[in-house]
């Protein structure tokens, strides 16, 4: 069984160092959505209301609106190749410390639109809210960690599970086709994480109960403040 599988077969309560290290990277738990629909024009009026003239970045989240609802009852494969290019196309890629002088900020869909640029977990946390308001179950969603082996640094990616003991399938800010994971040998999945645990591949894998982990508690905190409705169930 390859690593990227064993993350989706993980089903073990998630216990004492593997706990330790979920809390140092801010590992995200709890989010058993009911999904009402999101109002945007509410979200740009309090979008608004934080920021001042939205400018261009209305005209994103306009577009964002656009693609769910035009995606809303499409088959899930077509979806994740509208989803992925969308967010890939609307950002940029800059570092936190750039956009936001933090070492690591986990910006919502829409600081990330208002800004037009993200890094990394912002790419993966943009597309798998946008999949989960699309009707995709959290349990085939994963946002993982990943080493990128020839950028040799961390890397978050969203990772898509047709089946539990499926080969996901990665969408990527790096890389605009979608692709199986047996064939992303550049990246070494460390942990993902969704709304129901925290999976770590090998042998010893484990994954949590549902646990209060701060940083991704903060962002649903951010996207009810921004006027999305998101029931933790």
């Amino acid at each position: 069984m390859q690593p990227w599988q064993r993350l989706a077969g993980c089903r073990q309560r998630l216990q004492g160092p593997a706990l330790s290290l979920c809390l140092l990277f801010g590992g995200g738990l709890g989010l058993n959505a009911s999904w009402a629909n999101w109002d945007f024009a509410q979200i740009i009026n309090n979008a608004e209301t934080r920021y001042g003239a939205l400018g261009a970045a209305r005209q994103r989240i306009l577009q964002w609106d656009a693609l769910i609802t035009s995606s809303a009852n499409l088959p899930e494969h077509e979806q994740l190749k509208r989803v992925n290019r969308f967010f890939n196309r609307q950002l940029r890629f800059i570092d936190d410390r750039q956009i936001w002088q933090q070492n690591d900020y986990w910006a919502t869909p829409i600081e990330a639109l208002v800004k037009g640029a993200g890094d990394c977990e912002d790419y993966s946390i943009a597309k798998y809210f946008t999949l989960r308001r699309l009707g995709l179950p959290s349990d085939k969603l994963r946002i993982t960690y990943v080493k990128a082996l020839q950028l040799n640094q961390a890397h978050m990616v969203l990772g898509y599970y047709p089946s539990p003991t499926a080969d996901p399938w990665v969408l990527d800010n790096l890389v605009n086709e979608i692709q199986p994971a047996s064939q992303r040998t550049d990246l070494l999945p460390v942990y993902a994480f969704n709304a129901e645990g925290v999976y770590f591949p090998g042998s010893n894998s484990k994954k949590s109960d549902s646990k209060k982990i701060s940083r991704w508690q903060d962002l649903l905190k951010k996207m009810r403040m921004e006027g999305f409705v998101i029931d933790e169930g």
